[in-house]
C-alpha cells in the first residue's frame, strides 16, 4: 500500500518510514506548500490542511504537526512550534527558560489521515527542557528536549529508540493500528 506524506520535513519522512515500511507500507514523501492556519489547536491546523489538499493530491495522504508545549511558558511555543524554531531557535528557548526551575514540557504530534474521509491519530510524550544542546540525531526541538525517564535527550537518541517513546511515534503507531483494522493488507 502507497500512501503520500505531505512535508518537506526530511527527518519526520525518515521517522515515519522506519515505522511503516517495515509492516508494508510504502510512505513517498510529497514536498505541497499548503496554508497553516494559527490556531488554538494542532487539530484544527491538521484538519485545515486536509481539506486544503484533499483535491490536489491523487491518492490517499497524510500530514503531521506538532508542538513543544512549556509549562512555565503556559504552553508556548505550542501551535507556534515551527515559527518559534525558524525565528528564535533552540537557543531562543533556552534564553526563555533561564533562571526558570519549573523545566516540564511536553510534546504533542498529531497526524491527519486522509482516504475520503479525515482520520486523526495522536501522540504525547512528557519529558522537560534540557540545560543546554545536546546530540546530533533528529531535528527541531530534539536537542532539548528530554523525555521522562530518559536522560538523553531526542537528538542523543537513534531513530528507533525515540520513535519507540516519542510523540510522533506514538501517533504513528494509531495510525498503523487503525490501518491494520480497516484496511485489511
Amino acid at each position: 500500500m502507497k500512501i503520500f506524506f505531505v512535508t518537506s520535513n526530511i527527518g519526520k519522512v525518515k521517522e515515519a518510514k522506519a515505522f511503516l515500511e517495515p509492516l508494508g507500507i510504502e510512505i513517498e514523501p510529497l514536498k505541497i506548500s499548503y496554508p497553516e492556519i494559527q490556531a488554538d489547536s494542532l487539530e484544527d491546523v491538521v484538519k485545515f490542511g486536509i481539506e486544503w489538499l484533499k483535491d490536489r493530491i491523487p491518492g490517499y495522504f497524510f500530514i503531521e504537526d506538532s508542538g513543544l508545549f512549556i509549562e512555565a511558558l503556559n504552553g508556548f511555543p505550542g501551535v507556534y512550534s515551527a515559527y518559534v524554531y525558524k525565528t528564535i531557535g533552540l537557543d531562543g528557548i533556552l534564553k526563555l527558560m533561564e533562571n526558570v526551575e519549573n523545566r516540564k514540557a511536553y510534546f504533542r504530534s498529531v497526524i491527519g489521515y486522509y482516504n475520503g474521509n479525515v482520520h486523526i491519530f495522536t501522540g504525547t510524550v512528557q519529558g522537560k527542557i534540557s540545560y543546554d544542546k545536546r546530540g546530533t540525531h533528529g531535528f527541531g526541538y530534539d536537542p532539548i528536549f528530554v523525555p521522562d525517564g530518559y536522560e538523553k535527550t531526542f537528538a542523543e537518541m537513534t531513530t528507533e529508540e525515540k520513535n519507540a517513546i516519542s510523540h510522533r511515534g506514538k501517533a504513528l503507531k494509531e495510525f498503523h493500528r487503525w490501518l491494520k483494522e480497516n484496511l485489511k493488507y
